[in-house]
């Protein structure tokens, strides 16, 4: 017996220090790769090789909705749509700023095809009902999942759920489970999930999906939540071959989100970030191009209008389809307990 616990004791102890020496590899490669690709200098370099083409559409008669849509990347997404004569409906959590943003847009594009719904993407119901109700009286070809989450403090939500995950991961399960219906009546139906680069650090831990154990981390919590939404998008796309699910990673941009969220980061790196425009870019290129985005294979991710690796080379972050099928099925459990 007392050979068995030093055994258990040192086995601890190896599998701490490798994952800790994991974790340094995946962080110096991941930031490595970060100043090489995911700033403006990475951007300009990528845009090189972008066709000007793909952009050069007419969305009349093209309905999407962006959650998160009221700053950053997702007002950049809206405006561009706009622009083309597409319907955006804008899903974000606060009135005053919305309809600031939507004056914005119509002011700029001179549309008037855009529309605001107030819900919080941190409350299932709000989000069940607002899914709900929204297809009852619309359409919908194109769902953009933009609304981000970062708390560096955890926090509930009124539910009971740990507030980064229910936002950023149950509230898109819920918006696009709940969408999935109307969208398949629809054209060339696409969801688009912003996700980030934070994510190839992380190996989701699906016995600790709302971050209960250990010290807390906002910034790895997101990471997570980032991790758990390029699975997801994986999994629809072999479960739904109707629509064209696609997920993908901005680049470091200076948003709003980033300065409130990641002070030290913003203030260190602030000369090098990317524009909103060109955080949104390959967003808008997913959800609108005929001849790039929708000619790629669904269920991938991407990074300035290719598709790439979501996991680092010799990581060791992917998911068994076990723990695959238990995130999926606790999503699934806790979004019918709070279904209204």
């Amino acid at each position: 017996m007392i050979r068995n616990k030093a055994q258990m004791k040192l086995n601890i102890r190896i599998s701490t220090a490798l994952s800790f020496k994991m974790s340094l590899y995946r962080n110096a490669v991941w930031i490595a790769k970060g100043l090489q690709e995911y700033t403006k200098s990475g951007y300009e370099a990528a845009a090189k090789r972008f066709n000007p083409g793909d952009l050069d559409v007419n969305l009349s008669g093209r309905t999407f909705m962006i959650t998160g849509a009221n700053s950053g990347i997702g007002k950049a997404t809206a405006l561009e749509i706009a622009k083309r004569g597409g319907t955006v409906h804008m899903v974000c959590r606060n009135r005053e700023r919305a309809e600031a943003a939507k004056d914005d847009i119509t002011e700029l594009t001179k549309s008037q095809s855009v529309h605001v719904h107030v819900v919080d993407m941190s409350s299932a119901k709000q989000v069940w009902e607002f899914a709900q109700n929204f297809s009852q009286n619309n359409s919908l070809h194109v769902l953009i999942n933009n609304a981000g989450c970062m708390v560096n403090q955890r926090e509930l939500t009124e539910e009971g759920l740990e507030k980064n995950f229910a936002t950023n991961t149950l509230g898109t399960y819920i918006l696009t489970t709940a969408l999935m219906p109307t969208l398949k009546q629809a054209e060339d139906p696409r969801v688009i999930t912003v996700s980030s680069g934070g994510m190839l650090v992380q190996k989701m831990k699906v016995d600790d999906m709302q971050c209960e154990k250990g010290t807390f981390d906002g910034t790895m919590a997101y990471a997570q939540n980032k991790r758990q939404q390029v699975i997801l998008t994986e999994r629809w796309a072999s479960q739904h071959k109707d629509i064209h699910f696609s997920v993908m990673h901005p680049g470091w941009a200076d948003t709003p989100a980033v300065r409130s969220s990641m002070p030290d980061f913003y203030d260190k790196m602030k000369n090098k970030l990317r524009t909103e425009a060109m955080g949104a870019d390959t967003v808008v290129w997913l959800a609108v191009s005929a001849d790039g985005a929708a000619r790629q294979s669904s269920g991938l991710f991407f990074q300035d209008r290719k598709a790439v690796a979501s996991h680092l080379p010799l990581a060791w972050t992917r998911a068994s389809p076990q723990e695959e099928d238990m995130m999926l099925a606790t999503l699934e459990q806790l979004a019918n307990k709070l279904k209204p």
